[in-house]
């Protein structure tokens, strides 16, 4: 049995300690919180800790599974790692990309399990689309985006969010993954565009960005993302993957709401469009909801722990998706492309 001390109790965190508890390949020997939170009734029973680094040195987890703000993860990472545990570690992998190189590189020095919590390389419908726009060939061309017309607790927790991270970093290294996947091409330059669109937030922080992406295969993406009060529900949620032969593209119903979580991860349908035949819909509609997605992710972790799964591959894309954004938010900063 695997024993996992839980840090970060917010939407992801509790989610994640769920799949834990439901797990009989885990069990939970501590959480970590540095507020007081509310916990739903089936993680009650189970002792909450505010301080990390005591925590760990007196429970000794064998995985330790982190759901903190973005600019702890890679301190918290190392840490577990250092003392001997596995790491499950929620997007980004960090704030910088030296951070994100040091994770990635005490997972070899030590041998241990480092698993980034990009959700949709679990889900299914993701899955199918990856494979289905590897079998049409690139180059590609993606158009991508997420946002959110946030509001009340969830647009309390996106100014949260935003004290370190951007939309365009925080969502956006889901979707770069889901690029990478499928081009296998390094990226060559980003440019990106912000703006700050609520006086709720730092004057050196924004609320909305896009940014382009150019792959040494000729490939190109296009991320958008948006929080707050003020976003659009209308065209909130495009996954569009085009190549010379044809498009995939995930569509959703009219009645998806953008402040819906579930609506992130659910994918109604897919169109496969090849060039001289007739369209072809794929029924989504039993897909997995979003806590069922954090189970199977819990149990690729398990299955890493047990079978001492090879993450390098993993670990490189995590690195790679968080720099391509990091340079998107310094194209923004700078109004100047970025080379990478």
């Amino acid at each position: 049995m695997i024993r996992v001390l839980v840090a970060g109790l917010g939407n992801m965190g509790r989610s994640h300690a769920l799949a834990y508890h439901a797990d009989p390949a885990f069990e939970i020997v501590g959480l970590i919180n540095r507020s007081p939170v509310d916990l739903p009734a089936e993680l009650r029973s189970y002792p909450v800790s505010i301080d990390y680094a005591e925590a760990l040195a007196r429970l000794q987890p064998d995985l330790v599974s982190i759901a903190t703000y973005s600019d702890s993860h890679a301190d918290f990472a190392v840490a577990a790692m250092q003392a001997g545990a596995h790491v499950f570690v929620e997007k980004p992998l960090a704030t910088t990309v030296a951070d994100a190189a040091r994770v990635a590189d005490m997972a070899q020095k030590t041998g241990r399990k480092c698993v980034v919590g990009y959700i949709l390389r679990h889900h299914p419908s993701w899955q199918r689309l990856i494979a289905e726009a590897r079998a049409l060939g690139g180059p590609y061309v993606f158009r991508l985006n997420l946002n959110q017309q946030s509001s009340g607790p969830t647009w309390a927790v996106h100014k949260a969010l935003m004290k370190t991270t951007p939309p365009i970093v925080d969502c956006g290294v889901h979707y770069v993954d889901v690029m990478c996947q499928i081009t296998d091409a390094r990226a060559r330059e980003v440019r990106g565009m912000g703006l700050r669109l609520s006086d709720e937030i730092a004057p050196d922080m924004y609320n909305y960005g896009h940014f382009q992406v150019l792959f040494e295969d000729g490939s190109l993406g296009w991320y958008e993302a948006g929080w707050g009060p003020m976003m659009s529900d209308t065209a909130f949620f495009v996954k569009d993957v085009v190549s010379p032969n044809g498009a995939v593209s995930i569509r959703m119903p009219e009645s998806a709401k953008s402040d819906d979580i579930d609506t992130h991860t659910k994918t109604s349908s897919l169109r496969i469009h090849r060039n001289g035949q007739p369209d072809e819909d794929l029924n989504m509609t039993d897909e997995p909801g979003h806590q069922a997605l954090c189970d199977l992710q819990a149990a690729f972790v398990a299955n890493a722990i047990i079978n001492d799964l090879d993450l390098t591959r993993h670990l490189a894309d995590a690195v790679q998706s968080l720099a391509i954004c990091l340079a998107a938010d310094e194209s923004v900063r700078t109004g100047l492309p970025v080379k990478l």
